[in-house]
């Protein structure tokens, strides 16, 4: 019987990996060696000369070639801005992104480093300056390409997703049905106290494992899922703890921030959506990535009952949150 491939990345082999490399000019050594990551594929690279590179091959049909090439130039800007981040590289091809049969791809010099210990004070308010340039440049230009946060609609299209696949058991289908429509509601509610927010080009996903730390040095890494949406969005993953932790952790980003950029303390009213959106939105990934073979070896607790009970339960959590006063910064009440 002859083997048919199911998914796009069953045909990303090792020799698939090392001819794209040699077709836009680069001298490869044979040495691969895959890196953690399931959205793409990421493989660091041997050269006959110098230190390896970093291959990205982005998962096909997520984003287009131009919503690409934004990201791109988005990361090259901060660079060019003295901005610490991990940009793509000029292959000897002349450009930042090729294409080798069905895949895009894109070459990363290889850094290293350690996620920041947000729990340090200087290390809070550095987090904060950065972010403050970073937003700067950001708000400079808009985003033609890629997508906004739209926070109701996007709890909406993924609790559909969900739904319709059937993915939710059904004895926990009531708890569950009960609880989108009033974590909806009340999602909406601090919308609406958030009132009007600036939005701006964003990393997107900045939390402390998009970060490295080396000899004091901070670089900001995988700019794959930046779009436009309010600042608070790149900040609020960097905090953990209970309320009264977390307000002081973000009077300590925003300390370094407002050296740099004025923040609008009303969007401290959309962690708790950003929060409940993230948490759904990350549950529909999973389900729209059961086809890719690596999703049910990675992630075999995503198809259990028990799974769901916990959801349902960390939802209920995030409704009582919702419901709660929203987070304080120091010397507010």
């Amino acid at each position: 019987m002859t083997n048919v491939s199911t998914h796009p990345y069953d045909d990303l082999t090792p020799d698939v990996i090392l001819d794209a490399l040699e077709e836009v000019g680069f001298a490869v050594s044979g040495r691969l060696f895959a890196l953690n990551s399931y959205e793409n594929r990421v493989y660091q690279i041997g050269l006959d000369e110098g230190g390896p590179v970093i291959a990205k091959f982005y998962r096909p049909g997520r984003w287009s070639e131009a919503q690409i090439r934004e990201e791109h130039t988005f990361t090259l800007e901060l660079l060019e801005a003295d901005v610490p981040v991990v940009a793509p590289m000029t292959m000897p091809s002349g450009d930042t992104l090729a294409q080798h049969g069905e895949f895009l791809f894109a070459v990363f010099p290889q850094r290293g480093g350690q996620a920041p210990d947000t729990s340090v004070t200087d290390t809070l308010y550095r987090l904060g300056q950065w972010l403050g340039q970073i937003h700067n440049l950001g708000a400079r230009s808009a985003f033609r390409h890629r997508p906004a946060f739209d926070l109701l609609e996007g709890i909406e299209a993924s609790n559909r997703l969900l739904l319709e696949g059937n993915w939710i058991p059904g004895d926990l289908r009531p708890a569950w049905d009960s609880l989108i429509p009033d974590l909806i509601r009340y999602c909406g509610a601090r919308i609406d106290d958030a009132g009007p927010v600036d939005t701006l080009r964003l990393h997107g996903d900045c939390h402390a494992g998009n970060i490295l730390c080396r000899d004091e040095q901070m670089l900001f890494v995988d700019m794959d899922d930046c779009r436009t949406g309010p600042a608070i969005q790149d900040m609020w993953l960097l905090l953990n703890g209970d309320d009264h932790e977390r307000g002081a952790q973000l009077g300590e980003l925003l300390e370094g921030y407002d050296m740099f950029r004025d923040f609008n303390r009303r969007e401290r009213h959309l962690i708790e959506p950003l929060r409940c959106y993230r948490q759904i939105a990350h549950c529909a990934w999973l389900a729209k990535r059961w086809d890719d073979p690596a999703f049910p070896r990675f992630f075999p607790w995503f198809a259990q009952p028990r799974f769901w009970s916990d959801q349902v339960l960390s939802l209920r959590e995030q409704l009582a949150a919702l419901q709660a006063p929203s987070i304080a910064l120091p010397g507010q009440y």
